[in-house]
């Protein structure tokens, strides 16, 4: 008996290895598998938003929470090809499902029932189109080649140019809110793509690196300002575009050329980001740390899928508040449901001798200029003027 009973405990220990072991594999393998969907670009975005009724002044959409939200946007028609504006909400039919608009323009194609996507840029296309603003296209030559980006020249000649940097899985567009304020500070602006973008070079791996090589072409942009007469520069950024500013400005050797920076509903710290977007999907946190880990390491990079290891802990510039060297104007809503405002707040709190707060209510991820333009555009408007 006792033979069989150490024979017994021995087979039950090595199935309690194997599967410990299985276990193990398992995990790693769901922890790569979310950190590449955490890098992978979004190149197909459904068309979500449904259009029930038009008129001369009125559109009447499906209710959701973008559609029901405050403020001014654009619908994108005809997978693209066509545009929309809309503005405050008039009335809101829960039980039926119907939101009621202001229809403020139609910039392109044909508005009609059938579905659409909802664009929180508000404005689309060109700045000579969209904004009434003289522009043009140029190119931006990087390491992986050339990046289409518009150039919106100030009024009068000047030294001064702001470079704006858009979100993961954004367009260019995103960036459209911005320019009418920084041009009436007499900047002329630049609205560069980069890697992986629609339209631009994909990188390496095709995939995002949270900022952390994405700068690069930012800083090739900012050389093309310099390049076209600039001597001072503006940077703004919103979400991701706030992540990858901070990573240029801590990294490249323009980063001195650099006056003023205003970061819209910033990612100050990727952990945190990830660590909620896990929470909101039910992942365990032991899951969700181990994908951040695996992100990091050098081993694991074909794991995850990327040519060079994202270290998260480089992008938690709360951690960081000690290097930061530029003044910054930091917008972020405390209703934001994509990137929490947490450590937007904490940065401030460390570096109130360079950082200026300015708290939105009530605005939903990177929508604080829709909501209240005017605030928006003065606030943006005065600190680059300072």
């Amino acid at each position: 008996m006792a033979v069989r009973g150490r024979e017994a405990l021995g087979a039950a220990a090595g199935v309690a290895v194997g599967a410990a072991a299985v276990g193990a594999v398992s995990s790693l393998s769901a922890a790569a598998y979310l950190a590449r969907r955490a890098l992978t670009p979004e190149r197909e975005r459904p068309e979500d938003t449904a259009i029930l009724g038009v008129s001369d002044t009125e559109v009447v959409l499906g209710v959701t929470d973008d559609t029901r939200a405050p403020g001014r946007y654009g619908i994108w028609l005809d997978d693209g090809r066509g545009h929309c504006r809309v503005g405050e909400v008039l009335a809101v039919d829960e039980a039926a499902g119907r939101v009621r608009r202001e229809l403020l323009g139609v910039d392109a194609g044909r508005l009609a029932p059938g579905f659409g996507r909802w664009n929180q840029y508000y404005f689309a296309g060109r700045p000579d189109l969209s904004l009434g603003l003289p522009s043009r296209d140029v190119e931006v030559q990087t390491e992986l080649g050339a990046m289409p980006a518009w150039v919106v020249e100030a009024q009068e000649p000047t030294q001064r140019w702001a470079v704006l940097v858009h979100g993961r899985g954004a367009l260019r567009d995103e960036c459209l809110r911005a320019v009418p304020a920084l041009h009436e500070a007499g900047l002329s602006v630049l609205i560069p793509s980069y890697r992986n973008d629609a339209g631009a070079p994909e990188g390496p791996d095709g995939r995002y690196n949270l900022g952390l090589s994405e700068w690069r072409d930012i800083e090739d942009a900012a050389l093309c300002a310099v390049q076209h007469g600039a001597r001072e520069l503006v940077l703004v950024g919103w979400s991701m575009g706030g992540a990858i500013t901070l990573q240029m400005l801590d990294r490249s050797w323009l980063a001195d050329h650099v006056t003023h920076v205003v970061l819209d509903a910033p990612v100050v710290d990727w952990n945190d980001v990830l660590a909620f977007h896990a929470v909101q999907h039910g992942i365990p946190a032991p899951l969700g740390d181990l994908s951040r880990t695996l992100m990091g390491k050098p081993w694991a990079r074909r794991l995850v899928g990327v040519h060079d290891a994202v270290d998260v802990a480089l992008t938690d510039w709360v951690a960081r508040a000690g290097e930061l060297r530029h003044r910054v104007l930091l917008i972020h809503s405390v209703d934001d449901e994509f990137v929490p405002v947490g450590p937007s707040q904490a940065l401030a709190a460390a570096r109130p001798d360079l950082v200026t707060f300015e708290p939105w209510h009530g605005a939903r991820h990177c929508k604080e200029w829709n909501t209240d333009p005017a605030r928006w555009d003065r606030l943006v408007r005065e600190f680059v003027s300072s």
